[in-house]
């Protein structure tokens, strides 16, 4: 049963909105929203080189319709999702599932389960950055 997540005016004021999710074996995902001309994409907040996130609960870097990884500087296509540099090129972010219906924003991926706005609970210390934006 798709879950309300947040209206589009709220993903297009401060992109890349964040949530949070629990995937299929429990545990918790954090999500980003960002707008995009034909509605509003959700990747899984975590940069395929080596799972840093992108958006640490301060903002994401968002450069030319890019999301930057604060690690490394891969650069991946906001709306599409690929990686075309860095050490993440030629992968694509995870995708999760979301519908735009009368201006809000659902979840509609059977494998995830909306848990609440903003991020994961667990105060994960690994996310580190090298780079000064």
């Amino acid at each position: 049963m798709p879950t309300r997540v947040t209206s589009v005016e709220a993903v297009e004021a401060d992109p890349p909105y964040l949530f949070t999710v629990v995937d299929p074996r429990g545990d918790e995902e954090e999500v980003i929203l960002v707008p995009c001309e034909d509605g509003v994409e959700a990747w899984v907040n975590s940069c395929t080189h080596e799972a840093q996130r992108l958006e640490r609960g301060h903002g994401a870097s968002l450069r030319d319709d890019e999301l930057v990884c604060p690690k490394h500087g891969s650069l991946f296509d906001a709306c599409a999702g690929d990686c075309d540099n860095g050490p993440a090129a030629g992968t694509t972010l995870v995708d999760i599932e979301v519908a735009v219906n009368r201006g809000d924003v659902f979840l509609t991926d059977d494998g995830y389960e909306f848990r609440h706005a903003g991020p994961a609970d667990d105060d994960d210390p690994s996310s580190t950055s090298h780079l000064r934006l």
